[in-house]
């Protein structure tokens, strides 16, 4: 039976910070150890006992994978108390599992929050995408653009020099020649390691960051994170799933899909009121990492609400035992 309980987005974003806290403090003990997958299980477990938790009935839409690859937090797996209203969740219970490895910076637990039916159920597959930041004309810049075509369109739009205008890319092999075709334009790249929910986070605060744009194929996921966190801090994204076997064009259907070559928006991504938290486990450039002190650990979360536009920042000292 369809649970018609009210979204209370305001009461729910407290305990969905929460959730975030103790997936990157149980990660914290394996920051630099070059374990992966215990990083990523340790997260796993805590965010899981956290969402239980919760007065929701929650269904994971976003997560570790299909049922028979992840013993939890699978696509489709039923969390919280299950009394409370009927929601969407997108999480990523530690975004970096090699940063966090080889505590490197930028890695992340991220979780996103919206009512039953309102995150695209994105299959496990890769996604073009492309993110500015607020203040812009609808649709100013498109998938359909090559890569100097976006950044001369944003810097006319921004009043500026393509010489001042910054990218972030995945520094992959598939990315050589957007990035070959970005240094011929004479924009600055830059280019990260992993981690592209911060990177689309950074466009929403260019004067901070000094990332006006983000392009390039990344995993369908985090798509929908990033999508989720534009949509409380404002800026345009666009995605689109791409799709290497009849195996990934399978999970696709799975999910609902059929139009295999739309181009979906920000608002198409996520297209209701969505709560998002991120906590840093390594000191990145959105949150600091966990400070260890004598009896405590330290995280920072971010915490953001689109219906209010909302954007807070919360330090939590948590006694170690």
């Amino acid at each position: 039976m369809t649970n018609h309980v009210e979204f209370q987005d305001r009461m729910l974003s407290l305990g969905l910070a929460r959730v975030s806290e103790a997936a990157a403090v149980a990660s914290a003990k394996l920051i630099g150890r070059g374990d992966e997958k215990a990083a990523d299980q340790a997260a796993v477990n805590a965010m899981r006992d956290q969402l239980n938790m919760l007065d929701i009935a929650g269904v994971v839409v976003i997560g570790e994978g299909e049922r028979d690859e992840a013993p939890m937090l699978f696509i489709g797996e039923e969390v919280g108390t299950g009394k409370g209203p009927a929601v969407d969740i997108a999480l990523d219970p530690l975004e970096g599992t090699t940063l966090t490895a080889k505590d490197m910076p930028n890695a992340l637990t991220v979780i996103a929050m919206a009512p039953r039916g309102t995150l695209l159920h994105a299959p496990d597959v890769y996604m073009d995408k492309l993110a500015i930041g607020p203040g812009y004309e609808k649709d100013i810049v498109s998938l359909d653009m090559s890569p100097r075509e976006r950044v001369e369109t944003l810097a006319r739009a921004k009043g500026c020099e393509v010489s001042d205008i910054t990218v972030c890319v995945l520094e992959r092999p598939r990315h050589e020649a957007m990035v070959a075709e970005l240094r011929e334009v004479g924009c600055a790249i830059r280019l990260i390691t992993d981690g592209d929910v911060a990177a689309v986070i950074h466009c929403a605060e260019a004067e901070i960051t000094g990332i006006d744009m983000y392009m390039g194929s990344g995993g369908a996921p985090e798509g929908v994170l990033g999508a989720s966190a534009l949509k409380c801090m404002g800026g345009q994204m666009w995605g689109r799933l791409m799709f290497r076997n009849d195996d990934e064009r399978g999970r696709a259907a799975k999910a609902g899909i059929t139009d295999l070559n739309r181009v979906y928006s920000r608002d198409d991504l996520v297209t209701q009121d969505v709560i998002f938290a991120a906590t840093g486990v390594t000191d990145g450039s959105v949150v600091a990492g966990i400070k260890r002190e004598p009896g405590y650990l330290t995280t920072e979360t971010i915490l953001m609400r689109s219906k209010t536009g909302s954007v807070r920042r919360m330090i939590y000292r948590n006694p170690t035992k």
